[in-house]
């Protein structure tokens, strides 16, 4: 299909703010005028996905803030597979239309406004086809709206439907919105975004989905196919020359009719005397709120340890009307006092052995034993002989918790650790960690075959599978194949099989998304394990490694980004150069700096989204910016990580050993190098000069160097900058 570009031939208009996806262009001022300042005000974007054919209607606002009269042209990158329907510009009543033109007319204008602007950011948006239109003047105060309308359809990947939208760079103070609408809600299993979290509800028998935490970028949402009671679907990514990436979604419907496991709760509580005042009484609403949301087939039990341990009952007890109505009585009777036993809470709570239910433990705490065994290995030791079938979620409160023991009680116990800051709101917390495990699907999960071998899967045992959730798995594949994953699991003591048609390409560039989705659980998971295990060498190496690649910030990698000398010099020190970390010490395994590593763990251990990769890595460059005084302006773009010396933005992952083409900025051989290397777009958006680390070559943009390619020169760049 051809890109093309639309041109509506009114008067010209003006502006500020490009690299977004539609902005207003300058073209020219008009003489013995104020200057104009037009900002998008804001955006509605809307689709409607019926079959795999989804309508958008794009709407924004333009507001001139300027003294003058606004001139410019209205500029909007079109998917290239888009079918355009029509766009709509109004003056009063009036609405204009166009005509077509040709996609190389649209490159041509895109490289003249990069050139005229010197505004690199430009480039991210090539590859599109460009509606332009003349927009007429804005008077000074004036709000335009324009409206644009075409149709896409979705592909295919494995079984699910993929939706993007590019929605550029968002300019400051442009409030962005956008939802899609499913038509028939029934055939599809839960909406995945790798991008952007969701919120999702079914109406009027239609999907309708908000896309949250809109700012630049791409929008990626994948809508799984329902085929009987599970939706599976699995995606790949394989960079040549290395083990492709997966990532695979399974999710059973958010509604089953029939009978469920029973579930055997036990909740914990700490009420010790630092539990007193507020976290105390949000610990008991969202207690309440659990023993509200119980079935009556399921069992519970309710421990309560301070110095002491103390029961609301003996044993489990039916989770009756009026068990449950004495059980709230019993929590709001609570009161803290007294030091902190866990060993005794331990042993209360996996003292009695389960029944024919799902055994789930949820222990909350906010401090150290300091009453009984006091010693973490010892606890962790004698509790993992006694898990059995239990699944255990920690919740840890404030930073006098010790994050080795509760890591370690959630490894034991197939679960998961949630960390509370001081301050944060722990009933959210708790009544989270409740609502996930509210209604029990499926149990013991496994991987029994797949055409290829899976390595590296995270999480590396499947966790339990709830109604309304969706499990999601990103790992590494060696070989190449087509066929099927087969997955076994256990649902209400029975056996079930499920099948997901995959292919494991030897190499293709879709879904590049999964590497840097897969690295941050990969670290999450490594960097658990050392706090954990001890330091191991090649776990060290790992984390150093990824972190670097993916510009993952992690305590192994700070040094990086720490000391002026070694990236104004260009240089890395050998993995050797670096302190080796040592298994932690009993007081270093509490503490804010304790706390605040294990919660990044668990954080990237979990990323979903690469919204949550970027809130980790920045959050943790801050804090390195903190740290070293300023010494350093830091600074993360897409996968990579800048240190800025002098004018020159150095990519940290350079190293002297590499040798560096300087490429002139804005020259012809600069643009065919943004087209040949797009994934380099990002960071020729920083600007000036820059040096660009890649596998066996580095590319510094100058203002002189090389301005256009001889011979095979560009392909020979492109190979080694890659590593193929």
């Amino acid at each position: 299909m051809h890109h093309w570009l639309l041109s509506l031939s009114l008067v010209a208009v003006v502006t500020t703010n490009a690299a977004a996806q539609g902005w207003i262009e300058p073209e020219r001022m008009p003489p013995l005028r104020m200057p104009s300042a037009v900002v998008r005000v804001g955006s509605e974007i809307r689709a409607t996905v019926e079959g795999r054919v989804a309508r958008f209607e794009v709407e924004e606002r333009f507001q001139n803030r300027g003294g003058g009269l606004a001139e410019g042209s209205y500029l909007y990158p079109l998917p290239a597979d888009a079918a355009f329907s029509d766009f709509s510009l109004f003056q009063g009543d009036r609405e204009l239309k166009g005509e077509v033109m040709h996609a190389e007319q649209a490159r041509q204008i895109y490289e003249e406004i990069v050139r005229r602007r010197r505004d690199p950011a430009l480039l991210t948006l090539a590859g599109h086809g460009l509606i332009r239109a003349q927009v007429f003047p804005i008077q000074p105060g004036e709000t335009r709206t324009v409206i644009l309308r075409y149709t896409q359809l979705l592909p295919r990947e494995s079984d699910a439907f993929h939706l993007r939208y590019s929605l550029g760079a968002r300019g400051e103070g442009s409030e962005t919105h956008l939802r899609v609408r499913v038509k028939d809600a029934r055939g599809y299993g839960t909406p995945y975004s790798p991008t952007h979290p969701l919120q999702t509800r079914v109406e009027d028998g239609e999907l309708r989905i908000a896309v949250n935490g809109l700012a630049t970028g791409d929008v990626q949402l994948y809508l799984p196919i329902r085929s009987g009671l599970v939706t599976g679907s699995l995606l790949a990514h394989a960079p040549s020359g290395e083990d492709g990436f997966y990532l695979m979604l399974l999710s059973p419907p958010p509604v089953f009719e029939g009978a469920v496991m029973p579930r055997e709760l036990t909740m914990v509580v700490d009420v010790s005397g630092s539990m007193s005042g507020a976290k105390l009484e949000q610990a008991k609403a969202a207690l309440t709120q659990a023993l509200n949301g119980l079935r009556s087939t399921d069992r519970f039990r309710l421990i309560a340890f301070s110095s002491t341990v103390r029961s609301f009952h003996e044993g489990f007890v039916d989770a009756t009307a009026d068990q449950v109505r004495d059980a709230r009585r019993y929590v709001d009777g609570l009161v803290a006092s007294g030091g902190t036993n866990i060993q005794g809470a331990l042993d209360a709570a996996l003292g009695t052995s389960p029944g024919d239910g799902l055994p789930l433990l949820l222990f909350l705490t906010d401090g150290l034993p300091s009453v009984g065994e006091q010693s973490p290995d010892r606890l962790a030791s004698v509790a993992a002989g006694r898990v059995g079938r239990t699944r255990i979620f920690p919740i840890g409160i404030g930073h006098d918790v010790n994050t080795y023991l509760l890591d370690r009680l959630a490894v034991e116990g197939h679960g998961t650790t949630e960390y509370i800051a001081p301050g944060a709101d722990v009933e959210a917390a708790v009544s989270g960690v409740m609502g996930k495990l509210s209604q029990p699907a499926l149990v013991n999960l496994r991987v029994v075959t797949a055409p290829v071998e899976l390595t590296q899967s995270t999480p590396n045992q499947l966790p339990d599978l709830f109604f309304g959730e969706e499990l999601v798995v990103l790992g590494r594949y060696h070989g190449t194949g087509n066929g099927n994953v087969v997955i076994e699991g256990e649902r209400n003591g029975r056996k079930e099989r499920f099948v997901i048609h995959a292919d494991f390409p030897r190499s293709t560039a879709s879904n590049e998304f999964l590497a840097p989705l897969w690295a941050s659980r990969r670290i999450g998971e490594l960097t658990r394990q050392i706090r954990l295990d001890g330091p191991a060498p090649s776990l060290v190496a790992e984390v150093r490694e990824l972190g670097l690649r993916y510009g993952i910030i992690t305590e192994y990698t700070s040094y990086l980004v720490k000391e002026p000398e070694m990236v104004a010099n260009q240089s890395v020190p050998s993995p050797s150069a670096a302190p080796m970390p040592r298994r932690m010490r009993a007081e270093e395994q509490t503490g804010a700096e304790a706390f605040e590593r294990a919660k990044s763990s668990a954080a990237m251990g979990r990323a979903r989204t690469l919204d949550d990769v970027a809130g980790s890595a920045d959050s943790r460059l801050r804090e390195l910016a903190r740290d070293a005084g300023g010494a350093a302006e830091l600074k993360r773009v897409g996968e990579r990580v800048f240190a800025r010396r002098g004018n020159v933005w150095t990519d940290v992952a350079h190293r002297t050993s590499l040798q560096v083409m300087t490429i002139a900025a804005m020259s012809p051989a600069y643009f065919e190098l943004a087209r040949g290397l797009p994934e380099l777009t990002p960071a020729l958006a920083l600007g000036g000069e820059i040096i660009v680390a890649g596998k066996a070559v580095s590319i510094r943009i100058a203002p002189e160097g090389i301005a256009a390619w001889q011979g095979d020169a560009l392909a020979d760049l492109v190979r080694r900058f890659r590593g193929r």
